[in-house]
């Protein structure tokens, strides 16, 4: 297919149908709420220094550039495990590796409206992307409009079962930018670009595809079910194994949620899903060359990501007849508005 249509996320297919109730999220930036979780602490001692920090409508890139101002060294001197939401009120880590020679800044001075220091704890490492374990929500939705008691169902449904495991929009970019850029890259139109941006473009032309493969599978009721030749992932881990035929305990693990189906995150070498799965994910390949083969190119090894989505610690609570307050904990790589996706429709700022 020389020309094929790239679908966004608002066509990907839902597991419990199109929702019909409306809300409004991020009325105010304290509606979405998002704290980092490391699973670690800091060891208190080392050449560099951690800072978590609180922030609100602020975003992370930006931030890190003000801490390079402030503390006096170079970008690469600077890290965080992972982008967080702009229009929010969420805490995470940085790093920053401080010039020795000079005083220690005053780490307290970066307090204002916007910005707020939780800790500062020193570490011999650096902190490095995805190095999180999950995040944890509080989101409010506004001025929920629809069948109550339908929408109780969905977040009863959710509970019991997860939701599909999507990426987010925002793997995309601003309509859908990041794709359009991996296929230029791919295609050899588009010149010095920042390895940061590489990176980017890369990983929305294996979301996408990732995607693709999950929706079919949605569409099918499969993705919650065993598939001849499958690859199973413990949850939450990275660890995989092919699946067994004749494993009798395999269905009541994953009715259990001890395991997960999985689809492929594209790259070049042998796959581990054989026959049904391996078909399916071929299929999807061979309708999208431009980004599967393109992938292939620049020699990533295939990877495999869990069809399913548990939101863990999952309540929620009526504030009043239109406000619902949602609680819960999401693994690393994980979004938020996948969830929200199943919950509400036209959710305003989503």
């Amino acid at each position: 297919m020389n020309n094929p249509t790239y679908p966004d996320v608002s066509e990907l297919a839902y597991a419990l149908g199109t929702p019909t109730a409306q809300a409004r999220i991020r009325q105010s930036p304290e509606d979405f709420q998002v704290d980092e979780e490391l699973g670690f602490q800091p060891d208190g001692e080392g050449d560099h220094i951690w800072l978590q920090l609180r922030k609100r409508n602020t975003n992370t890139d930006w931030l890190a550039q003000q801490l390079v101002k402030f503390a006096g060294v170079k970008p690469v001197d600077v890290s965080y495990a992972g982008l967080k939401d702009r229009h929010a009120v969420t805490s995470q880590w940085f790093s920053i590796k401080p010039d020795h020679k000079q005083p220690e800044p005053d780490w307290q001075a970066l307090n204002n409206e916007e910005i707020e220091v939780l800790a500062v704890v020193a570490h011999p490492r650096k902190l490095r992307r995805g190095t999180l374990q999950g995040n944890r929500f509080k989101l409010i939705l506004r001025d929920v409009q629809g069948d109550k008691d339908e929408l109780e169902q969905r977040l009863q449904k959710i509970a019991q079962q997860g939701v599909p495991n999507y990426f987010g929009e925002q793997r995309f970019g601003r309509n859908g930018n990041n794709l359009s850029k991996s296929i230029a890259l791919f295609a050899g139109a588009l010149k010095r670009v920042k390895r940061q941006e590489r990176g980017l473009y890369i990983s929305a032309a294996r979301s996408f595809l990732f995607n693709q493969v999950l929706s079919e599978r949605v569409t099918a009721n499969t993705w919650q079910s065993i598939l001849p030749g499958e690859v199973l992932q413990l949850d939450g881990s990275h660890s995989v194994f092919c699946a067994d035929a004749d494993d009798k305990d395999l269905a009541a693990r994953l009715q259990a949620g001890d395991i997960h189906p999985t689809a492929c995150l594209w790259g070049t070498g042998d796959s581990l899903a054989k026959d049904t799965v391996f078909a399916l994910e071929q299929s999807i390949a061979q309708r999208y060359p431009e980004l599967s083969q393109g992938l292939e190119s620049v020699d990533l090894k295939p990877e495999r990501r869990t069809l399913c989505l548990p939101a863990r610690e999952w309540h929620w609570q009526w504030l009043d007849e239109q406000n619902l307050e949602l609680h819960f904990y999401l693994d690393s790589g994980s979004y938020a508005t996948v969830i929200l996706r199943e919950l509400i429709l036209e959710a305003v700022g989503a």
